[in-house]
C-alpha cells in the first residue's frame, strides 16, 4: 500500500509543455517520470509501477509461448561484434576501457545470444529453440523525441530464435505474431495494432515486420492496402512507381500515422554463420547451417504509446492491468482513517493494490485527492466521509459507471 501522507513523489498543478506530445507533459505532471537528459527518464515509483505492469504482461505471454528468460550483459567487447562486422555503426555506443581496450554498450544483442548458443546448439534435439531477455538498451539517437517514444536509454524485450532450416524458422516466425498480438491485446490497443512491412534496418538484410499502434502523433506513415488489407511502412514505396501492395499488387490505399510498437526479424545465418554454430543431425552428420530470427518489444516506449492512446482531458486512463493500483481511497477527516486503513487491508487481503490518500489539511481536500486519483488513472475510486459513514459505508466510483455506496 501507498500512504500518500508520507509519500514525497506529489503531482505538479499544471502540465509543463517540454514535448511535442502532451501525453509526456501528463507523465511529467503526475510524476510518473522525470527527464535526465534528453533521450533519457527515470522513472519514478507510479511510472515504475505502470512500467512493471507492462513489463510482466509481456513477461507472461513469453514464458506462455515457452520462451526461456535469461539476462546478457549491458557491455560487450568489441570482438563480438567484429565477428559479424557491426562495429562501426554510428548510432551504437562505445565506450574505452583500460589499455586499448573498447566496449560496446549494447543497442541490441544478437551478438551475445548467438555467442552464447553456439556452446548449447550441438544436436538436432536441441532446435528449434527461443530464450529472451528484458534489459535495458542505449542508442546514440541523432535527436530523442516525443518523450518516451524515442529515447537513447530504454528498456526493452528482445528474443532470439534458431532453427534447423527455413520451413521451421517460418513456422515459428509466425507463430510469434499471435504472440505479439496477445500482448497487445491485453494491453488494450489490440484494436489499432497492424502489422506491417518494414525495411530490416542495421539488424537484417531482410524485410522486416513491425506491430503499429494507429495513432495521430506516430512518427511512421503506413500504408493499408483498401483491396486485401496488407500494411507496409512507407519506406517500403516506391516514390516514382508509387504505392503497389506486396500482397495483391492493388494500388489502390490509404495511409495513416502509427507509432511502433514492436519488430520481429528473420536474419537468416547472418550471425550463426561467422560465429560458427553446428549441429549433429539425426544422421550423426554436422550440419552447420541454422536460421535464426530476432523478435523485440519496446517495454518504456510502450508506455509512451499508451499513455497518448488512453490520454484524457485530465489523466491518463491505463487499462486495470496496467494501472498503477486497483484502488485509490479518498480518506476525508482524519476520524475516518482507521476505516480507510482497514478498508486497504481488506482489498490487498485480495490481492487488490491500493493507494491510500490519508493526507490532511486545507491543501487536501477533495478535488485534489480526486485530481490525482484521475492524473494517475485508477480505475477504482473509493471516498470515505462522514457523509458515507452516515449512509452506512463507502462511496465507489468504478470507471465508467456511477457512483454508488457500498455497506461496511
Amino acid at each position: 500500500m501507498i500512504k500518500l501522507s508520507n509519500f514525497p513523489f506529489s503531482t505538479l498543478k499544471t502540465a509543463p509543455k517540454v514535448s511535442e506530445n502532451r501525453s509526456t507533459s501528463l507523465l511529467l505532471q503526475g510524476s510518473y517520470i522525470r527527464q535526465v537528459m534528453a533521450g533519457a527518464y527515470e522513472f519514478l515509483p507510479i511510472g515504475y509501477r505502470v512500467l512493471k505492469n507492462i513489463e510482466n504482461i509481456v513477461r507472461e505471454e513469453m514464458d506462455r509461448a515457452g520462451y526461456h528468460e535469461m539476462l546478457m550483459t549491458i557491455l560487450t567487447p568489441r570482438e563480438l561484434w567484429e565477428v559479424a562486422d557491426r562495429w562501426e555503426i554510428p548510432e551504437y555506443f562505445k565506450v574505452p576501457a583500460w589499455g586499448n581496450s573498447e566496449y560496446r554498450i549494447s543497442p541490441t544483442n544478437e551478438e551475445n545470444v548467438t555467442n552464447i548458443m553456439n556452446e548449447f546448439i550441438q544436436s538436432y534435439k536441441d532446435l528449434p529453440t527461443c530464450v529472451y531477455h528484458i534489459q535495458k538498451k542505449f542508442r546514440n539517437e541523432k535527436r530523442a523525441k516525443s518523450g518516451l517514444l524515442r529515447g537513447r536509454e530504454f528498456l526493452m524485450k528482445d528474443a532470439y530464435s534458431f532453427h534447423r532450416d527455413i520451413e521451421d524458422f517460418d513456422r515459428f516466425y509466425e507463430s510469434v505474431k499471435d504472440v505479439y498480438l496477445r500482448i497487445f491485446d491485453r494491453l488494450g490497443l489490440g484494436a489499432d495494432t497492424y502489422i506491417a512491412d518494414a525495411d530490416g534496418g542495421a539488424i537484417s538484410d531482410k524485410n522486416s515486420h513491425e506491430f503499429q499502434v494507429k495513432l495521430e502523433i506516430g512518427e511512421d506513415t503506413i500504408y493499408k492496402c483498401k483491396k486485401c488489407g496488407a500494411c507496409q511502412n512507407d519506406e517500403l514505396v516506391d516514390e516514382e512507381k508509387g504505392f503497389e501492395c506486396i500482397e495483391c499488387t492493388s494500388k489502390d490505399f490509404e495511409t495513416f500515422a502509427a507509432s511502433e510498437v514492436g519488430n520481429i526479424f528473420h536474419l537468416g545465418t547472418k550471425y550463426t554463420k561467422p560465429f560458427g554454430i553446428s549441429y549433429l543431425d539425426e544422421n550423426n552428420k554436422m550440419v552447420n547451417h541454422v536460421e535464426m530470427g530476432c523478435y523485440g518489444i519496446g517495454v518504456s516506449r510502450l508506455m509512451g504509446v499508451m499513455a497518448e492512446y488512453f490520454m484524457r482531458d485530465k489523466g491518463i486512463a491505463w487499462p486495470e492491468n496496467v494501472a498503477p493500483a486497483d484502488y485509490y481511497i479518498i480518506v476525508l477527516g482524519e476520524e475516518n482513517l482507521e476505516k480507510a486503513e482497514e478498508l486497504a487491508l481488506d482489498l490487498e487481503k485480495t490481492g487488490k493494490s491500493v493507494i491510500l490518500d490519508d493526507r490532511m489539511g486545507k491543501k487536501f481536500g477533495f478535488g485534489q485527492k480526486a485530481g490525482d486519483c484521475e492524473l494517475w488513472g485508477i480505475p477504482n475510486r473509493i471516498v470515505i466521509s462522514k457523509k458515507t459513514l452516515e449512509q452506512g459505508g463507502y462511496e465507489i466510483l468504478r470507471r465508467g459507471e456511477k457512483e454508488l455506496i457500498v455497506k461496511i
